[in-house]
């Protein structure tokens, strides 16, 4: 009789499974082809798509392409996300930093990332990474290398804002600072229970609409062990951006106590209309997020093409205040650099 082999006593060396929200932003499209073929799109805008992608990448997340529409090359989502032509005309008044970021630098060389434009508050960023590429971002330019808080670890930004005591708020942008996975997110935000001076944390995010999956147990589990106000930011700027999942996941915040806003940019073919941003705002506040900013667009240079004139601009706010209630109503706001806060656009 042959006996039998003892199981090997020897761990595993299988590695650890990623979390779903990293394997969803690691499968992300960033090849144009395979983005015009997903959606069943005229091969003969690829070459065009190429030239915009060599000067800023495309990225989206498949499940944000799943809410696009078949052959529909003027869908107001895919239209934020596709490299185009137009984005190489270089136009005047456009630039690299339209809204005065590198100007805005707390300490050049001693806390990089840190930009302290407005009174009481303190933005910082946490990343370059995003989970998807908005092709009007106005920070396409970013030097993310140099002016990232991760590029030397968060303690000489944290220190610059402890050093500061008029700063009560604190505000993670990017990128998008939820890219980073939760360890990193504990290790930025362990130390802000002992800034006595901070009363809020603020993070601004689009990966709850465009990467749902990023709101897990292990992100709610982080924002219970923060003992501040949290404040979330969403980037959401048609109604079609919002499905179930991404209502299941702000109700999941909302639950775990975070405040919920949105922010929107006011796009030429994606949101000009009054049915648009009426349905955007009805959506929002359905979803437990109330409407709060739609901004001027920011003239980033390649992004002119989105730009809605400020005459349209101030026509289409009067006439949303004739279809919704005063407190769905976002403010219209530009950005200007210098400037100690967002300047409102009086219509």
């Amino acid at each position: 009789m042959i006996a039998a082999s003892p199981q090997s006593s020897q761990p595993s060396t299988a590695p650890l499974a990623l979390p779903a929200w990293q394997q969803a932003l690691a499968a992300a499209v960033t090849d144009p082809a395979e983005l015009l073929h997903l959606l069943q799109l005229d091969p003969t805008l690829l070459p065009s798509a190429y030239a915009a992608a060599r000067q800023f990448p495309l990225r989206v997340p498949r499940g944000f392409i799943a809410r696009m529409q078949l052959g529909n090359k003027n869908d107001p989502l895919l239209r934020q996300i596709l490299p185009l032509g137009e984005e190489l005309v270089t136009t005047e008044g456009f630039g690299t930093d339209p809204v005065g970021d590198l100007a805005s630098r707390a300490a050049p060389g001693i806390a990089p990332g840190v930009l302290h434009k407005y009174h009481g508050r303190a933005l910082l960023i946490a990343t370059g990474a995003c989970g998807v590429h908005c092709r009007y971002c106005f920070r396409r330019h970013f030097p993310y290398g140099e002016e990232t808080a991760s590029s030397q670890q968060w303690q000489p930004a944290l220190e610059a804002v402890r050093a500061d005591k008029t700063i009560t708020e604190l505000i993670l942008s990017g990128g998008d600072p939820l890219s980073l996975n939760d360890r990193r997110l504990r290790e930025l935000t362990r130390q802000l229970p002992g800034i006595a001076h901070l009363k809020r944390l603020r993070i601004h995010s689009r990966q709850p609409v465009v990467l749902p999956e990023r709101v897990d147990a292990g992100l709610l589990q982080w924002l219970d062990s923060v003992p501040l106000q949290k404040v979330m930011v969403l980037h959401v700027n048609h109604a079609q951006e919002i499905d179930s999942e991404v209502a299941r996941v702000c109700g999941e915040l909302q639950t775990h106590g975070v405040r919920l806003f949105n922010q929107s940019v006011l796009l030429r073919g994606i949101n000009d209309s009054v049915n648009a941003l009426s349905a955007l705002s009805e959506t929002l506040f359905a979803t437990g997020v109330q409407p709060y900013y739609l901004h001027l667009l920011d003239r980033v240079q390649g992004a002119a093409h989105f730009e809605v004139p400020m005459a349209q601009a101030r026509q289409l706010m009067s006439d949303l205040l004739k279809v919704l209630p005063g407190y769905l109503m976002p403010k219209l706001v530009r950005e200007e650099p210098g400037h100690t806060s967002k300047t409102p656009v009086p219509f």
